[in-house]
Parts: C-alpha cells; structure tokens; sequence
C-alpha cells in the first residue's frame, strides 16, 4: 500500500522542493513584470554625466578671491603683474 503521493517517507522532500520551486518562479515572474515596467518606461535609469565644466582661469580665481575681499588692492595688482608675464 502507498503512502503519501511519493510513496512513503520521501514524500516531505518532493513537497519543499515543489516549494521552493513554486518559489523561484514565483520570484522570476516578478523580477520580469518590473523589468518589463521599467523597460517601457523609459528604459535604461543611469543618470548622464553632467557635462565637464571648464576649469577657472588663475585671473578669474584672483578676481574672486579680490571680490571675497581676500586680497587688497596692492597684492590683487601685484599678482596680477605676475600672472601677466
């Protein structure tokens, strides 16, 4: 006489496996509805790289750091000399 749906005493392995495989597939369909979703909606999320802004000029750093007040107006044209040679 059988036992179970397996045949006796395996019959717990096969019904975790069956869950576990349920599981998976479950999981699957899942990850697939929300990459369908996303794919629709506007595809790939990476953000661009915002474009490479130029560098200041050492006359424009003097200028600012005059206008911050950090420099007086002897070393601000003295510097100034400097950078123009």
């Amino acid at each position: 006489m059988m036992h179970g749906w397996y045949g006796g005493g395996v019959s717990w392995i096969g019904m975790i496996f069956g869950a576990l495989f349920s599981l998976a597939l479950l999981v699957g369909l899942i990850l697939l509805i929300v990459w369908g979703i996303r794919r629709l909606a506007g595809g790939n999320h990476s953000q661009p790289m915002p474009p490479a802004q130029s560098q200041p000029t050492a006359k424009e750093v003097l200028q600012a750091r005059y206008a911050r007040g950090e420099l007086t107006r002897e070393q601000y044209k003295e510097i100034l000399a400097d950078l123009e040679k």
